[in-house]
């Protein structure tokens, strides 16, 4: 490829990128403030209602291990948001006619969607974990784990979406997509308990949940005690990135539900 091709196409993906991230935030009041408000809720509600008779880790208390977790699912949900709107907001409207004919490769398409999602969960997380340390300091052992299972998490969750985007073909479907899985599945993962808490069954259960291990992945990078291995965690949530970013790639490039 000449220089000027590979110019072309790197320019084509940063404007894509641009695009994506300009879209969320410049509706940022929408797309990170309200969901900041609504862990905070959350917060407010469960820590009220349980603080001081429910201790998950011994010398933690209730709110300190709530805001791991509130944190992270604020991550998911929205990195899941942005890449699913933004795509079935394109093929609904049909400009997504102007994002596949520029000369973008399928892995720099897929790039950009999931970087934006990451970019956007990211930031509501951060404005979360900074809202909820008004309430309590939860100590940080390991940042380094908690960063890796935020970006490599909210990175799965852009991948969700960008499959849920190319498969939906109305707005009913991306709402149907998250009210019967993402929401159920990250709800069930940990954000509120501890999975040891739950009756054998359901613990077996909660660990075909691929919400539960980065959930508990991410809260081991504050507390440096999880339900199970952060390592295995890891491989839990880098495999499923994997395997579905590849899948993924496959869809895009056979136009699966986008060229009509």
């Amino acid at each position: 490829m000449s220089r000027a091709a590979t110019s072309e196409v790197g320019s084509g993906f940063r404007t894509l990128l641009y695009k994506e991230l300009l879209r969320f935030w410049k509706v940022s009041a929408q797309t990170v403030t309200a969901p900041v408000l609504t862990a905070v809720l959350y917060l407010l509600i469960f820590s009220h209602a349980l603080q001081g008779r429910v201790e998950v880790y011994p010398g933690i208390n209730y709110t300190a291990f709530l805001i791991p977790g509130l944190v992270m699912m604020s991550v998911l949900q929205n990195a899941f948001a942005n890449s699913s709107s933004s795509l079935i907001q394109s093929k609904i409207t049909g400009n997504l006619v102007f994002v596949l004919l520029p000369p973008i490769s399928h892995i720099e398409f897929f790039g950009a969607y999931v970087i934006a999602a990451v970019v956007r969960g990211l930031a509501v997380g951060l404005g979360v974990l900074l809202v909820t340390l008004l309430f309590t300091v939860p100590p940080v052992v390991a940042p380094l784990w908690g960063l890796a299972f935020a970006v490599l998490g909210s990175g799965l969750m852009g991948a969700v979406g960008l499959f849920a985007g190319i498969w939906a073909e109305k707005f009913d479907h991306i709402a149907a997509f998250q009210n019967f899985f993402i929401l159920p599945a990250t709800f069930l993962s940990g954000v509120f308990y501890s999975i040891h808490s739950l009756p054998p069954t359901w613990q077996v259960i909660s660990r075909f949940n691929p919400f539960f291990y980065m959930i508990d992945g991410f809260r081991y990078g504050f507390f440096g005690v999880s339900d199970v291995s952060p390592w295995v965690s890891l491989a839990v949530v880098g495999g499923s990135f994997v395997a579905l970013s590849l899948a993924i790639v496959e869809l895009l490039k056979r136009g699966y539900k986008l060229r009509h």
